[in-house]
């Protein structure tokens, strides 16, 4: 990837800048070289792909790793990208697989689904609202503690299906798509998940899924940074 001229990192090869610009627009700049598309697709897709990665793996350490070499992973090999399905799809599954065979390596007597292709220390309050007050933000840190422990506590086999339908919305057929699974069998581990967390939990901690394992603020952009600098290295264009 070449170093672009000083103010053309703020734009794509596009009319819109970059975080103006469709998930489609940014894959072919990032094609054609642009390192502004690359991280603003970074910064789209790694709250996606760190739950992802960390459904799969027992740590967040772990699971940031995953999600780098998914990045180095895919944007060397943009070329194979043929848009039969959205990048993000695509993307999504190269993080899956890459997390499995973490695990394999790291447990090769366990069996696990395989995959087909077809830090928040307080509360920034937004323009015209009011700041949230520390005994909320302290509230709302230890809920989601609480939550992130359950979830993590999951069999890795129910904590992905949970963590991609809750924390990312897909259905039920999606997932099964995605992890090669009868639609059965997704609904079933979603139950039993829910059953253990609502055990763990208790009804006082309902909801607020949408918050666990968050991936953004400086994380996000020492992740860019980390993924330009490997694939300056790699010599990606």
């Amino acid at each position: 990837m070449t170093a672009q001229r000083s103010g053309e990192g703020a734009r794509t090869d596009h009319a819109a800048g970059p975080v103006a610009a469709t998930e489609t627009d940014l894959v072919a700049a990032a094609m054609s070289g642009s390192e502004a598309a690359v991280r603003e697709l970074i910064r789209r897709l790694n709250p996606r792909l760190f739950r992802v990665a960390r459904g799969i793996v027992p740590s967040d350490a772990e699971a940031e790793e995953v999600v780098q070499d998914t990045y180095l992973a895919a944007f060397t090999r943009l070329a194979q990208f043929k848009g039969a399905s959205s990048f993000s799809t695509w993307i999504t599954r190269i993080a899956i697989n890459t997390a499995l065979t973490r695990n394999r390596r790291a447990h090769p007597a366990e069996d696990y689904d395989t995959v087909t292709e077809p830090d928040t220390s307080h509360i920034l309050a937004f323009p015209g609202q009011r700041p949230e007050l520390p005994e909320a933000a302290l509230a709302r840190t230890q809920i989601r503690t609480l939550l992130e422990h359950a979830v993590a506590n999951l069999p890795a086999d129910l904590r992905l299906p949970f963590l991609l339908h809750q924390a990312e919305g897909m259905s039920v057929l999606d997932i099964a798509r995605d992890l090669s699974l009868n639609p059965i069998t997704v609904k079933t581990r979603l139950f039993r998940a829910r059953r253990r967390l609502r055990q763990a939990l208790e009804r006082e901690v309902h909801g607020g899924f949408d918050e666990i394992f968050p991936f953004g603020g400086t994380r996000c952009r020492a992740m860019a940074d980390r993924v330009v600098a490997g694939l300056r290295g790699r010599g990606a264009p």
